[in-house]
């Protein structure tokens, strides 16, 4: 094994501890037993990811970072934004019903906990989730909605509605709130909301 093949083995074996770990204690997580799951040291922690709040913010990239990719091929090109809106709602909705749905919802939950409970991390964190829905914004961005095509700045505030309303959503479906909610729910309630021309009708910047 290569030093680099050594090093990307060490980097996966601790964020795969650090998931079973964060979920569990949440900002009690403690790095020992994470390194010790992994078979490592503290040490090789604060060698690949510099601290514990490094090592959380790589994990919520590696969670992440599968689901956009997902995101992107369940959602065609050449959609117009209704259509592509609509097809990302079903895609979501299909989540929620996944055998990691759960553990991803507690993660989820923990990792709120944790920046509440540390600022910096939770300024880290939301550095690492824009960073990662930027990829949100370049599907929806260039394409076409009642004559006129959606800009950057446009796509950016949708995104952020997307996210609201079905984090929000899938949150309901996995604690039995919203058991009507299904991917027709999910498709409709989206596309009302991109309707609002208030929100996709003018530039961010506008005034």
């Amino acid at each position: 094994m290569t030093r680099a093949e050594a090093k990307e083995r060490n980097r996966r074996a601790l964020l795969d501890a650090a998931f079973q770990v964060v979920s569990r204690d949440g900002y009690r997580a403690r790095l020992e037993e994470m390194a010790e799951r992994a078979d490592l040291t503290t040490g090789a922690i604060y060698s690949l990811f510099g601290s514990k709040n490094g090592l959380v913010v790589a994990l919520v990239a590696d969670h992440l970072r599968p689901y956009y990719e997902e995101i992107e091929q369940a959602v065609p090109a050449e959609l117009e934004l209704l259509e592509a809106v609509d097809a990302f709602a079903r895609h979501y909705r299909r989540g929620c019903d996944a055998p990691d749905a759960r553990s991803g919802l507690s993660l989820q939950i923990t990792l709120l906990d944790m920046a509440l409970h540390d600022p910096e991390l939770g300024a880290q964190l939301a550095t690492s989730v824009r960073a990662q829905e930027s990829h949100l914004v370049a599907l929806f961005a260039g394409r076409s909605h009642h004559g006129g095509v959606v800009t950057p700045q446009q796509a950016q505030r949708l995104t952020t509605a997307l996210r609201a309303l079905f984090v929000g959503l899938a949150q309901g479906v996995t604690l039995g709130l919203a058991p009507g909610a299904d991917e027709q729910y999910f498709a409709d309630t989206a596309r009302a909301l991109v309707s609002d021309l208030s929100l996709v009708g003018h530039d961010a910047d506008a005034s």
